[in-house]
């Protein structure tokens, strides 16, 4: 196989990406029969069919497929390259696209982005809410430079495989009851004690944590309910739809002053860390936004040691 057109790689991505040469086309600006040239002979460099060509648009065969994620790749590393040469001429400028779960999004971020306005003024930080596993697969195809997630002791993270992890601050895990529960302020409440209870489980990893959690404790869950939505979560528990666990970060973004919430010695704290490919913080950009997040829970930490 001779050497493939780098050019023509990110054409063929394009293609990918939007399902047919006419659409690939258009947001290259390019016009169909040149596009489709440039496959051709993208064809006929790697010696092989890429796209299963039908009058709805294209599919990838499988060499297709493998070779679109190969391009994935170099795109996001052109995005690193352009980044850091014109952070090379202009520090700490240009964009960051940020990805965050939501009560981050809602505590964390705003102080953030004040932070980044005082320190980088003409950094353009854009988000977007997205739940650890869907912000894993946004940084690895190349759609975020960096990303605000959070693991529990038993998470799942055999997907983030060679993405970077940094520990930033810890984010307690804390038992949710209705005010009227017999056992709401309890000093000798355990997890346990709660094994006859009905549960609001969370997303994919919270409901993980719970289920991990209550094995520990001797008793498998009767999950009642599902939410992401801590607002939602309390509000069932007040009418009551059972108790739950909330990380303190969940109940800062969503606080009721009408449940009763408990931290309990046998629940595992969360922990709050940034992930990023291997290399984006040698961007001055991307450092600047990872310097305001480490700022901003370095204050959290030692707010939490003054409560």
């Amino acid at each position: 196989m001779g050497g493939m057109d780098p050019r023509r790689l990110l054409i063929f991505r394009t293609v990918v990406r939007n399902g047919s040469i006419g659409a690939g086309a258009r947001e290259l600006g390019w016009t169909q029969p040149a596009v489709s040239q440039h496959l051709a002979a993208l064809e006929k460099e790697v010696g092989t069919q890429l796209l299963l060509r039908s009058s709805s648009g294209v599919t990838p065969t499988e060499a297709g497929r493998r070779l679109a994620a190969h391009a994935e790749a170099i795109a996001a590393q052109l995005h690193a390259a352009e980044e850091e040469l014109a952070d090379i001429t202009a520090l700490r400028r240009g964009t960051v696209r940020f990805g965050t779960f939501p009560s981050a999004a809602a505590v964390m971020l705003p102080p953030v982005l004040a932070r980044l306005s005082e320190t980088a003024p003409d950094l353009d930080v854009t988000f977007d809410e997205l739940e650890p596993p869907d912000a894993v697969l946004a940084l690895r195809e190349g759609e975020l430079d960096l990303a605000l997630v959070f693991r529990y002791p038993c998470s799942d993270i055999d997907a983030e495989g060679t993405l970077e992890w940094s520990p930033l601050v810890e984010d307690r895990v804390l038992a949710v009851l209705p005010p009227d529960h017999p056992r709401a302020h309890d000093p000798e409440l355990r997890l346990a004690d709660l094994s006859e209870d009905r549960w609001i489980a969370g997303c994919e990893r919270c409901r993980a944590n719970l289920m991990n959690s209550s094995r520990r404790a001797g008793f498998q869950p009767r999950v009642r309910h599902s939410t992401d939505d801590a607002n939602v979560v309390q509000r069932l528990i007040l009418h009551g739809g059972g108790v739950a666990l909330l990380p303190e970060t969940a109940l800062e973004a969503a606080p009721s002053p009408d449940v009763v919430v408990r931290d309990l010695p046998d629940l595992e704290t969360r922990m709050i860390g940034v992930i990023n490919r291997r290399g984006a913080l040698s961007i001055p950009a991307v450092s600047a936004v990872r310097d305001a997040l480490v700022a901003e829970a370095n204050e959290r930490s030692s707010t939490a040691a003054l409560i």
